[in-house]
């Protein structure tokens, strides 16, 4: 059987998400895939920024299990772009597209 490469290969986790996600290393794929069951599940998404959780909509907001994993993010995109979540408090919201940030700032 061929060796996982690219986002199926398995990378490892920081704790923070270890913990959340029960595994110690796991493909990105499967990550975003299960923080995005979280957040479904819990009803976690809005449509507006840092409004109230409606379960539809672009912006999720931070649980305080999710707060622990948000709050690791501190990069810059080849783009220029800061995402910064280091002082982020529970309720607020991050968008959607920032999911990619909080993946890679939590893996090793």
């Amino acid at each position: 059987m061929a060796e996982a490469k690219g986002l199926n290969k398995p990378v490892k986790l920081k704790n923070d998400l270890a913990q959340f996600l029960g595994a110690a290393e796991l493909p990105r794929t499967e990550i975003t895939k299960k923080l995005w069951d979280y957040i479904k599940a819990n009803g976690l998404q809005t449509k507006t920024q840092n409004g109230r959780p409606e379960n539809a909509g672009k912006f999720i907001v931070a649980d305080a299990k999710l707060l622990a994993i948000f709050r690791n993010t501190k990069s810059t995109s080849k783009s220029g772009t800061v995402t910064d979540l280091t002082n982020m408090s529970e309720g607020q919201t991050i968008n959607m597209m920032q999911m990619a940030a909080v993946v890679t700032a939590n893996i090793e």
